[in-house]
């Protein structure tokens, strides 16, 4: 298979199920962390590598004489998808860099397990969603639940972020090392901070309109983060996703397919051992308040608009870039996104247009803030 993001969270629970259940690695992509990209590369033997910076190519290639192709950026990495045979790649790139890959990927007719949210928040009714499994938790419960049956609403659950007990008054001024202070999940810096803002919620909102062609779409907050998703039915009743918070399950089933429910136990047996339900606290689900959360406040403008999913998104992008970098304060957070949907209120109305409207938006705020 193909990984690519192959150094981050996902990646590298990716990589330690292809360890545990002997799935060949053809192509390995990555960042800025060429240390880790060594020793992966290293242990898995890929065909093809791709990095971001090209000045660190050589140094690869002295130490791994095995690679059959390097290449590196964007243009790098489509070229590199080219030379690949594997029926399944897992697209785990962080931002908006991860559209193109998706699109490629799926031209070529491979299967796509998609981590990356943004091709779907950015240019979701440009993807054929019909070749994709999903590894976000929350999509890939409701994608458990539903089994194609008739459905009234799909509900999402969040964890409330790192600031959820901060009291409102205190919220606006908070920093980065008080909101990367995640209380159930270890993740990324950016989607730490998306938590924290309810901005991951609202971009998994949008990956479930595409992904199950609906509008009924709704979030509670699970502080446990035990229960995944629900889907509530036309009777009244409901099903529950109830599992570990551990990102490994999802990309276990986008790599195993129904071989995950086969494995025995003693194959996988942390991966796979059941819930102590008895050990569990009472679940609780708490309305999305939108004093503590104001940018949960675009749900439904996106649901009705999803074309100002690139505006959102970039804006965003900018927004935690500068809060990571001590620029601005949390609460400063929402106001970016605020500007660049109103002054981009029609977002991208074509495929020609993402590209450009992205990097608009981010000129505007430059110049704007």
């Amino acid at each position: 298979m193909i990984i690519l993001g192959s150094t981050g969270s996902i990646g590298v629970n990716a990589l330690h199920i292809a360890q545990e259940f002997g799935i060949q690695i053809e192509m390995l992509s990555a960042g800025s962390n060429i240390t880790l990209l060594s020793q992966q590369i290293k242990q898995f033997q890929p065909r093809i590598v791709v990095i971001k910076d090209s000045t660190h190519i050589p140094a690869l290639q002295s130490q791994h004489k095995n690679v059959e192709y390097f290449d590196s950026g964007e243009s790098g990495l489509l070229r590199a998808l080219e030379h690949t045979h594997s029926p399944l790649a897992l697209n785990a790139i962080v931002g908006f860099a991860g559209l193109k890959p998706t699109l490629k990927i799926l031209e070529m007719g491979k299967t796509l397990a998609l981590a990356n949210k943004e091709s779907l928040v950015i240019g979701g009714q440009w993807v054929d969603v019909s070749r994709i499994i999903p590894v976000d938790s929350e999509h890939f419960s409701l994608y458990y639940l539903q089994h194609n049956q008739p459905f009234r609403e799909l509900i999402l659950t969040a964890s409330g972020g790192a600031l959820r007990d901060t009291p409102i008054e205190y919220l606006h001024s908070q920093n980065a090392k008080e909101a990367l202070k995640h209380p159930n999940w270890a993740m990324g810096k950016k989607i730490t901070i998306d938590s924290a803002t309810m901005m991951n919620k609202i971009f998994e909102v949008l990956e479930a309109f595409w992904l199950f062609k609906t509008s009924h779409i709704h979030a509670f907050i699970e502080r446990n983060s035990i229960v995944h998703a629900l889907v509530g039915f036309y009777d009244g009743s409901f099903t529950a996703h109830i599992a570990k918070n551990d990102m490994r399950l999802p990309i276990a089933y986008a790599m195993l397919g129904k071989k995950a429910l086969q494995t025995p136990c003693n194959q996988a047996k942390e991966l796979f051992k059941p819930i102590n339900l008895c050990s569990l606290n009472a679940f609780k689900f708490e309305e999305i308040d939108i004093q503590r959360y104001p940018l949960w406040s675009l749900k439904d403008t996106l649901l009705k608009k999803p074309s100002l999913g690139v505006v959102v998104n970039a804006a965003n992008e900018v927004a935690v870039e500068k809060f990571l970098n001590h620029q601005i304060c949390f609460g400063e957070i929402e106001s970016y996104i605020q500007r660049a949907i109103q002054h981009f209120p029609d977002g991208a109305l074509t495929f020609d247009e993402i590209e450009y409207l992205d990097s608009e938006v981010r000129t505007f705020l430059s110049y704007s803030s």
